[in-house]
């Protein structure tokens, strides 16, 4: 169990994190919130959620970075909290308008636009067609995790394993998420899938998935999800 002041300061580092992706130290913490305690109680905070896993320090004189645990904990809490509608829920809507029937027009131009507004790989499988459309690649490469090599190679396999392996997760209509190590796949542990099991007029089940670092925009990755879904249930 944790405290609320420690709830409160693993939300804020897991989020400067996501937007910096740079450790996150107490100074910045102390400059930028106000907790109400001194900044040296804000380092014991700090340390206490390192000795329960929810956050790793790189180097000895670095700040902190999530581990799975604490990304774990923050994703729960978004998806009991109901993360609200993608903001911009109307542009979702447009593409629908403008593809009408025109099925493969609505599978390229959405995962063009998922992909885009969530700076991630996506795939949309239509189940009973056996058919995947796939955009992203130009969104994974700006992300500063792939500028090494190695991981863009990792990154690669993970795709593959899981297209190839995309029945065996169960997928329903909820949002399933699964985070680094939490993933069935070799080399998965610095990458998460948002992904959820949806239904398409005139097409029939499918299933849509947002793929990239640990380090993605949770909150905003499943408010579009969420919108999507609100949408197809309406069609």
């Amino acid at each position: 169990m944790i405290t609320e002041r420690q709830k409160s300061i693993l939300d804020k580092i897991i989020k400067e994190y996501i937007d910096s992706a740079r450790p996150v130290s107490s100074r910045l913490l102390e400059k930028k919130y106000r907790f109400g305690i001194r900044p040296a109680m804000i380092r014991i905070e700090m340390q206490k959620l390192t000795d329960q896993d929810f956050l790793f320090q790189p180097h000895t004189s670095a700040g902190r970075i999530p581990t799975d645990k604490g990304y774990r904990f923050f994703v729960n809490k978004l998806l009991e909290s109901k993360t609200s509608e993608f903001k911009e829920i109307f542009k979702i809507e447009e593409i629908f308008r403008e593809t009408k029937k025109d099925i493969l027009r609505l599978a390229s131009q959405l995962t063009r636009f998922l992909a885009e507004e969530s700076s991630s790989f996506t795939i949309l499988h239509f189940l009973e067609r056996e058919l995947f459309w796939k955009e992203g690649w130009e969104e994974i490469l700006r992300e500063p995790e792939f500028e090494e090599k190695n991981l863009l190679f990792d990154f690669a396999d993970f795709l593959e394993n899981f297209e190839k392996n995309i029945k065996n997760l169960k997928i329903n209509s909820e949002i399933k998420i699964y985070i680094g190590r939490e993933n069935p796949f070799p080399k998965a542990k610095d990458f998460s899938i948002i992904s959820s099991k949806c239904c398409f007029p005139d097409v029939g089940e499918g299933v849509v998935s947002l793929l990239g670092p640990k380090r993605m925009a949770y909150d905003r990755n499943i408010g579009l999800i969420e919108s999507l879904l609100k949408i197809l249930e309406r069609c």
